[in-house]
């Protein structure tokens, strides 16, 4: 008998000391389990998921930045820092020199949120991304120039007080000039291909919608030789008299008058 139990303590003992290593492993699994879980939870939340896209972007990994700017969003819709990731993300796109997706971007922000408190940056940064889309040369395509004109002028109308209310003005009047610069590049296109119709309409355009820009006596010189071309005596006489009434000396009156005697 006494031989039997001998036998079977050994067994006992090493039965007690693994089942003592499964649960000591079990313990170690779930601590690190736990440990983890709470780790991953806190990496989900947004106070996280917003400073390690800021993080991101400070290290130059812009791309990466929205998409964590954007899962803040999406994950968090209610959360204080969704909107502010939404400004974020367009803010990271104009830096970066992306100027059509800042565009999109900060138009939706102002869609979605037209009493934010920073809706008259959104405005200005809205503006400024169209206009930095806008051809350098005049014979390219300057359809977006008049939105950046319209978003301009709203923000010097409705904010004028606001602290880039000067920069807008300038930018507006940058934009109207090569608007007009524009209709004179295709008065001039007329008057070549001898369209004088055309032309005198493209001038007196100018003189309607542009005056006061610095291309008035462009547009009276180009106005009053198409008009005489085209065999419109009266209102070529008409605008020669104000040319030489409001630019006396000038070049353009000095080439028009040319022009008249060949």
């Amino acid at each position: 008998m006494s031989q039997v139990l001998f036998a079977i303590t050994p067994r006992i003992i090493i039965f007690y000391k693994s089942i003592r290593i499964c649960l000591l492993g079990a313990f170690i699994t779930l601590a690190i389990f736990g440990c983890s879980s709470a780790d991953k939870k806190e990496a989900e939340t947004p106070e996280a998921l917003f400073e390690r896209a800021k993080e991101l972007e400070k290290n130059g990994r812009t791309e990466e930045a929205i998409s964590k700017f954007q899962e803040v969003k999406n994950k968090f819709p209610y959360s204080k820092l969704a909107i502010e990731a939404e400004l974020a993300a367009a803010d990271v796109s104009y830096k970066e020199e992306n100027y059509a997706e800042a565009q999109v971007a900060y138009q939706l922000f102002r869609d979605l949120h037209p009493k934010h408190p920073q809706i008259p940056l959104v405005i200005y940064q809205l503006a400024m991304s169209i206009y930095l889309q806008i051809p350098e040369s005049i014979d390219r395509d300057l359809s977006i120039t008049q939105s950046a004109i319209d978003i301009f002028s709203e923000l010097i109308n409705q904010y004028p007080d606001y602290e880039h209310v000067a920069e807008a003005k300038e930018k507006r009047l940058d934009c109207l000039k090569k608007l007009t610069e524009k209709e004179l590049y295709i008065t001039n296109f007329y008057l070549k291909k001898k369209n004088w119709e055309s032309a005198l309409v493209r001038a007196e355009g100018v003189l309607l919608n542009h005056k006061g820009l610095g291309y008035d006596d462009k547009a009276l010189a180009r106005a009053s030789f198409a008009a005489a071309r085209a065999n419109k005596n009266d209102l070529s006489e008409k605008y020669l008299k104000q040319l030489n009434q409001d630019f006396p000396g000038s070049k353009e009156l000095e080439e028009v008058t040319d022009k008249y005697l060949h």
